[in-house]
């Protein structure tokens, strides 16, 4: 005998035990999160004889904790082949069921939290907060001070008041030993960050932040890593637009090179930030500043073919979905750039770097040989400072060329 739990969704064994009524349910959500019907039928299948198991073993609804799931896939693993995505299947129904208030939320508890950490902590909430920095770079910050207030004052208790120049200056001078330059410059930046945060809170006195030293910036030392205009052309003529995914990333890469946005801003681009009308792009940059930009007709065409014939159906409002379940937005940067990373791998192209950025440098790179200024290109850009946009200078090679003087004679 057949038993329907929901729409396509048949079971051979009536529906028994304490998750009964919430099966269906369940499935549903599984279906608006984007899971084939394979996949649903596993969660489902599984998720009926999990419940079975409770009721056999005496389980109500209350009863469950986080606990059983281990001890049912231990228990189902003598007595069936075990599904390699057992595990992630009942982690999914029961943050389903947490979701719904169906069963208790309870995770592990808390660790005591030393002083340096809450300190840290605080201090994160300023910098997302107060401040409106972006997750990417409070991720880069926060541990450097934890770091730092841990090296202070270890587990003890933390007093920013008694702290001087010298414990600043040692501490940069040990931790940039064994730092890249980069990450040394981020280190004394989120050092500084938070010096000033104390000071302004009143809880030092000194200007400490004057006391972290200075990393050598070498930013003008070295040509940036651009992704040339016909590799570029060679990549976007490479992706397969037949395909739901391959129309998100040409729209990806289309917004990279054609406006030279970071990994950051087309990963939560939401549908709200386009004005049709307009032909605008409202851009969140760094600091959570907002910036319009004109939005060209050859990348508008290509965010609509992918919306209107590539985009899953969901809630979320961001433009750009991933392409398997659970249907969402990107987590991250590192999701547009891993995209990147992917095209150029299967269009065989070797590019200066695997990332979005090249594509920023591409744009300033080709802007400055057709003539536009540094002014120009950093308001595109939307650089804070100029000396951010003077790195370019060093890429107009045929314009250095001119200024080269005439070997002498024949000599080759």
């Amino acid at each position: 005998m057949k038993y329907v739990v929901a729409d396509n969704i048949t079971l051979s064994q009536e529906l028994e035990g304490p998750l009964s009524d919430y099966i269906c349910s369940f499935a549903r959500s599984l279906r608006e999160q984007g899971y084939c019907l394979y996949s649903i039928h596993r969660h489902v299948l599984l998720a009926a004889c999990f419940s079975r198991w409770l009721k056999q073993k005496g389980v109500g609804l209350r009863g469950i904790t986080s606990d059983h799931p281990g001890r049912y896939l231990r228990y189902r693993a003598r007595h069936s082949r075990p599904w390699s995505g057992d595990a992630g299947a009942l982690s999914n129904l029961l943050d389903f069921l947490c979701r719904n208030k169906v069963i208790p939320a309870k995770g592990p508890p808390e660790p005591r939290l030393t002083q340096a950490e809450r300190w840290t902590r605080a201090y994160e909430h300023y910098l997302r907060e107060a401040r409106g920095l972006t997750e990417a770079t409070i991720l880069n910050y926060v541990p450097f001070i934890r770091k730092f207030l841990k090296d202070c004052f270890g587990d003890g208790a933390v007093k920013l008041s008694r702290l001087r120049c010298g414990d600043v200056v040692r501490f940069v001078r040990r931790q940039t030993l064994h730092l890249r330059r980069s990450r040394a410059q981020l280190l004394t930046s989120a050092l500084r960050s938070f010096l000033r945060y104390a000071r302004g809170r009143g809880y030092v006195t000194l200007d400490l932040a004057v006391a972290v030293p200075s990393v050598a910036n070498q930013a003008l030392s070295s040509i940036p890593r651009a992704i040339a205009p016909d590799q570029i052309r060679r990549l976007l003529a490479s992706i397969d637009r037949r395909t739901a995914t391959g129309r998100r990333d040409y729209a990806i890469l289309l917004l990279l090179a054609r406006l030279g946005l970071r990994a950051g801003e087309v990963a939560f681009l939401e549908l709200d930030d386009i004005n049709w009308n307009a032909g605008q792009l409202s851009i969140r940059g760094k600091g959570g500043r907002r910036s319009p930009l004109p939005l060209p007709a050859d990348v508008g065409k290509a965010i609509v073919v992918y919306l209107q014939r590539g985009r899953p159906e969901g809630t979320s409002r961001r433009v750009f979905l991933r392409a398997k379940a659970p249907i969402s937005g990107f987590r991250g940067p590192s999701s547009v750039s891993s995209i990147v990373r992917h095209c150029l791998q299967r269009a065989a192209i070797v590019a200066p770097t695997n990332g979005a950025h090249q594509f920023r440098h591409g744009l300033a790179t080709e802007m400055l040989r057709q003539g536009a200024s540094l002014s120009e290109i950093g308001e595109l850009l939307r650089h804070r400072s100029p000396e951010t946009t003077k790195i370019y200078t060093k890429v107009n090679i045929d314009a250095l060329r001119s200024l080269a003087l005439p070997w002498p004679g024949d000599v080759r």
